[in-house]
């Protein structure tokens, strides 16, 4: 092989990575359009089986979202909920990861707490939706608990799970080496936890959704937990449809978003999603 046969090969070496990338990434594309095609089909003889009544069609849904689209009801629905979320499991993030890393690393910590996360964790948020209002009334702060409640546990779970993981020849190797506690803490266990705190960050988001109905049903005004609930009151199944089918795209486009974001800014920490 001559010397320009080997620059050419190692030129076009990088443009069939991207080709392959690509050609990968579209491929992904159609087989979720396709998926959603039949879905679609599926929905659409379901509601022709069973009527209106019971089931929306997909044009009916359609036609009901610009109806909601056009006087802002949808969109204010989704703005409340979403902040909602994202308020209630940015806190169980923040609070349930510190609590994960001083259980997994300290028994006693983990010994005087593991009662009480083993006992509240099996509790339903639902459970105390009543005492959510009673407690902090009609506004923002109980939807914002419960999602809390319902986040907080998962993260703690799954970083607990991650910091035990951790190789013990790794945390001898950096004591032997005159590493501190806090050092070990920063330098080994945080890195090799990140994975198991991102899944539990993805798991806490998807028990989120679960959460916000039915916070939203006793105790608002606004959002698509109560959309729903109104629309069930008013009789109208094609508005419950569109409450139900945001909500699923809200938490795919959610969870689409922390897997990218995790994938490229935690990708030295062993993240692939």
């Amino acid at each position: 092989m001559t010397t320009v046969d080997a620059v050419k090969r190692t030129d076009t070496a990088p443009r069939t990575r991207r080709s392959s990338v690509a050609s990968g990434r579209l491929r992904t594309v159609g087989m979720y359009l396709i998926s959603i095609a039949i879905g679609i089909g599926v929905w659409q003889l379901v509601a022709m089986r069973y009527g209106s009544a019971l089931v929306a069609s997909p044009a009916q849904t359609v036609k009901a979202a610009k109806e909601l689209a056009s006087d802002g009801t949808l969109l204010n629905s989704v703005i409340a909920s979403s902040r909602r979320i994202l308020i209630g499991w940015g806190l169980g993030l923040v609070v349930g990861v510190p609590v994960g890393l001083l259980m997994g690393r300290l028994t006693v910590i983990r010994q005087l707490l593991d009662p009480y996360i083993e006992f509240f964790r099996f509790i339903p948020p639902v459970a105390f939706v009543t005492l959510a209002v009673v407690w902090l009334g009609i506004g923002e702060s109980s939807k914002v608990v419960l999602i809390f409640y319902t986040s907080v546990f998962i993260v703690t779970l799954n970083t607990i799970a991650g910091v035990l993981s951790v190789n013990e020849s790794k945390l001898r190797a950096a004591t032997s080496l005159g590493a501190s506690r806090w050092q070990v803490m920063r330098s080994v266990v945080l890195p090799a936890t990140v994975p198991h705190i991102v899944t539990g960050a993805r798991l806490a988001m998807g028990n989120s959704f679960l959460t916000i109905v039915s916070a939203e049903i006793v105790a608002a005004q606004v959002g698509l937990g109560a959309l729903i609930w109104t629309s069930r009151n008013y009789g109208r199944i094609d508005w419950v449809f569109v409450g139900i089918i945001t909500l699923g795209i809200l938490g795919f486009v959610f969870d689409r978003v922390l897997r990218i974001v995790s994938s490229r800014v935690l990708r030295r920490y062993g993240v692939k999603l």
